[in-house]
């Protein structure tokens, strides 16, 4: 049979970013599946596919005999006969699919096969792409936000999904923004995106300090603990490998540049950098930053609660909006913080 798909196969491949090979095979499979209708004994079916000569053939091999007990691997003389009148017992014979038939199932089904493998192809190839990416950030235009508000981001001609509850809160974005944010999660397989990014995660802010200050990049500064309420406040522990290097004016940077920059990409989320100890009294004090402490106690060591002392004047800030600075306290040193006044 002659077919004219080869000039369709080569723009599909190019549309979906896969090889040619991969859509031949797709075709074949389709026609092997539908085929099986025509060839109902289950037949060994044979497919001889060259779309770049316009060639298609699908066939079975039967041997002749006058008997058949297998329906599958034999055809009665008679009935091979009206295929070749020279036909003869013992012979093997190719019957081949009718081209009539053979249009109309591979115009019926072969589309959905197609389309599934084409589809499995370039799932394939985004795992592959994404995968190696897990843990960092990715830059993507937003194309269209979902009615559950979910974010449909297009990274490298591929749509990754920012999920409504990894956005920070109150964050908006009209369509056409370019907006940054981490990998998270890498589908192997998946009816939708299979790239699902967070702005959200505490790892965001990890790669972000990365990016932005050098001395975190080349190891020189460490961060220790890291704690967040995205959108709001976060705190960061760091501590510095060398003693000629200050890790809190490094991690700020001249008049604040390097956390203004980085709060900035978080929609003004406030950052606490302080010093991490191994000492929970001294790391304590630290953590309840912007809030000046004038002492800490501790109250009960099996239980982890600490006491810290403060001024009346930094009481409010010590406890912070709704109890958070003293709750990302807590959380980042891992000690239970009260809060008295002097």
């Amino acid at each position: 049979m002659k077919v004219n798909v080869w000039n369709t196969i080569v723009q599909l491949s190019k549309e979906r970013g896969v090889g040619t090979s991969v859509v031949v095979n797709a075709i074949e499979e389709s026609l092997r599946v539908a085929s099986t209708k025509y060839f109902s004994h289950n037949e060994k079916i044979h497919i001889n596919f060259k779309p770049e000569k316009g060639e298609l053939r699908v066939y079975t091999i039967k041997q002749v005999t006058k008997t058949p007990k297998n329906l599958s691997t034999e055809i009665s003389l008679e009935e091979a006969k009206k295929i070749d009148a020279g036909a003869k017992t013992g012979n093997f014979i190719e019957i081949d699919l009718p081209s009539e038939t053979l249009g109309r199932i591979a115009a019926q089904a072969a589309k959905q096969v197609i389309f599934q493998k084409v589809r499995d192809a370039e799932q394939e190839k985004i795992y592959a792409r994404f995968f190696p990416l897990m843990g960092k950030i990715v830059s993507g235009i937003l194309r269209r936000e979902e009615s559950n508000n979910n974010m449909i981001l297009e990274v490298n001609k591929t749509d990754i999904l920012l999920p409504y509850r990894e956005k920070l809160k109150n964050e908006k974005f009209n369509r056409g923004d370019r907006i940054r944010a981490l990998i998270i999660q890498v589908l192997k397989e998946s009816v939708g995106p299979q790239v699902i990014v967070s702005r959200s995660d505490p790892k965001f802010l990890v790669r972000l300090l990365h990016l932005e200050i050098p001395e975190i990049a080349n190891g020189n500064i460490e961060i220790k603990d890291i704690v967040r309420q995205p959108g709001e406040r976060s705190k960061v522990a760091v501590v510095s490998k060398e003693k000629d290097i200050d890790p809190i004016g490094a991690c700020i940077g001249v008049k604040g540049n390097r956390i203004l920059s980085i709060s900035k990409e978080l929609s003004g989320e406030k950052i606490d950098v302080i010093e991490w100890s191994a000492n929970p009294l001294t790391y304590a004090k630290s953590a309840l930053s912007p809030a000046k402490v004038d002492n800490v106690i501790l109250l009960n060591k099996n239980e982890k609660i600490l006491r810290a002392v403060v001024s009346p004047d930094h009481l409010s800030l010590a406890i912070g909006k709704k109890g958070l600075n003293v709750r990302l306290a807590s959380r980042l040193v891992g000690w239970k913080i009260v809060i008295n006044q002097d």
